[in-house]
């Protein structure tokens, strides 16, 4: 099994990690969406609600397993507000739901979308670079993921090979195994040390629709006491949704 986990891990060949990688801001549209509980209202403050929406594809190479930005597509992304994303728990953090990937999170309100190749959707603090999360996305055959080990190999594995540069010393602090609606989920914790900054991380990954999914976050180490709620609230958010 570890052997398998590290064979895995060593294939992805993805591309820098949204606080390397250079981000370009997109442009959000926003559209006005009338909550249920107001719409017989007739004062207008209390009716409208602001989300926004974007678009991506993605093309996965089959040879090796690399994950592609693709060309953007209008249909692709659906990206808007939810009365669970509202819920007690998840106040001051706006939704993500992106049925056609077949996910969902939430990030922190004043973070940024931003374009980052390879990455299929990444938000980030503009002030605090290393402040960000980043969801990727590629083929696999397997179903569950269990099928690749326990979550320490597994997480190891990826945090060594793919979720920091091999010239940074990484640690990992935590691995274990959730399950969401019946569906395996291993979440983690890591350090990737730098030259010059230490990055504390968190991790999911999961298995679904034929995909391997990964999303981080982090933040610099000096941060850490003040955002590790809010990453955990972004990590504990992610799910599967239902495909359309």
């Amino acid at each position: 099994m570890a052997a398998a986990a590290v064979s895995t891990a060593a294939s992805l060949t993805l591309p820098r990690r949204a606080d390397h990688a250079r981000a370009t801001p997109l442009r959000r549209r926003h559209c006005v969406v009338r909550p249920l509980a107001a719409a017989s209202s007739s004062n207008p403050a209390q009716q409208p609600a602001t989300s926004t929406s974007g678009d991506a594809a993605v093309e996965g190479s089959p040879r090796r397993q690399v994950l592609v930005a693709g060309a953007a597509a209008a249909a692709a992304f659906v990206s808007r507000p939810c009365p669970a994303a509202f819920a007690e728990g998840t106040k001051g953090f706006l939704p993500v739901i992106d049925r056609k990937a077949g996910y969902s999170f939430v990030y922190p309100f004043g973070w940024q979308e931003v374009s980052v190749q390879g990455q299929d959707k990444v938000y980030k603090d503009v002030i605090e670079p290393l402040e960000s999360v980043s969801i990727n996305m590629i083929k696999t055959t397997k179903e569950d993921i269990r099928d690749l080990g326990p979550p320490n190999e597994v997480a190891e594995a990826l945090v060594r090979k793919v979720l920091a540069p091999p010239t940074q010393k990484t640690k990992l602090i935590e691995a274990k195994q959730t399950e969401i609606d019946g569906r395996a989920y291993y979440t983690f914790e890591f350090t990737a040390q730098a030259p010059n900054f230490t990055r504390h991380a968190l991790g999911t990954i999961t298995i679904a629709n034929g995909k391997f999914y990964t999303l981080a976050t982090g933040a610099n180490e000096r941060r850490w006491d003040k955002m590790k709620d809010r990453l955990r609230t972004i990590v504990d958010s992610f799910k599967i949704e239902t495909k359309v």
